[in-house]
């Protein structure tokens, strides 16, 4: 895991953490936002980006380093923590195993129920069909569906064809296999939940489960919005939501 920094690292430090199949640069907008006034840490998911010579493991490993980071960079506890997709996975397994290391956690389209059969289905297809990820038809269609914006589909392309095949495979494995852990609600971390209205019925299930399960938690249904779509396309949207929580 690479970690970005950017800000003066005397300010309050947030993290904001991408979705899988993107990179840093797809936070730019929010980066740029905040980073007169916070420490603004981007973590570069392993297998993704300038970090695809690493090979992705899991979520839980990725938990684990970014907790070692902020225990040996930033004193063991951060402002905030936000993560969309699989990103928001590793951001709710943090904040499992350390119930008090950061003030705030943005938690954007997490699943967390467990997908069935999920070893079947992922490895024979991607055996079989990782070539398909280096062709650019096929990438614009996955670009997409994960609402990448136009103007960020070159470097898209050009990351999505540096992932392996293992962390592609990893990856599926991992997010699709993720649970909530408990006892989650006895983190004292402020979370707030979003998840779009047009996801699909296991990512708005797998909101409400989080959301039921901190207590004090905030749930906010973006409206008319798909998976990672306000982070991504309607970043001030997502900033305001931020604000507000944070009562800037």
């Amino acid at each position: 895991m690479i970690f970005k920094e950017t800000g003066h690292n005397a300010f309050p430090t947030m993290i904001f953490l991408h979705g899988g199949g993107l990179s840093d640069w797809s936070l730019k907008p929010i980066v740029d936002e905040f980073k007169n006034n916070f420490h603004v840490i981007t973590p570069i998911i392993d297998g993704h980006g300038e970090a695809a010579t690493e090979t992705f493991t899991n979520i839980t490993d990725s938990a684990e380093k970014l907790i070692h980071y902020i225990d040996t960079q930033c004193n063991g506890r951060v402002f905030a923590i936000a993560g969309l997709s699989i990103g928001a996975q590793i951001v709710t397994e943090v904040i499992f195993q350390r119930d008090d290391i950061t003030q705030y956690a943005i938690i954007e389209s997490a699943l967390v129920y467990p997908i069935k059969g999920i070893t079947n289905i992922t490895v024979p297809t991607y055996q079989m069909f990782y070539g398909l990820v280096k062709q650019r038809w096929f990438s614009k269609l996955q670009a997409k569906s994960l609402c990448v914006p136009s103007n960020m589909f070159e470097i898209y392309y050009q990351d999505s064809m540096k992932m392996s095949k293992q962390s592609l495979i990893n990856m599926t494995l991992s997010n699709g296999s993720y649970d909530l852990k408990e006892p989650i609600s006895n983190t004292k971390t402020k979370v707030l939940i979003i998840v779009g209205e047009k996801e699909i019925s296991v990512m708005k299930k797998s909101a409400q489960k989080i959301h039921k399960n901190i207590p004090g938690s905030e749930l906010y249904t973006a409206p008319g919005m798909k998976h990672g779509e306000i982070s991504l396309k309607y970043p001030q949207k997502y900033i305001e939501l931020l604000k507000n929580l944070f009562k800037l």
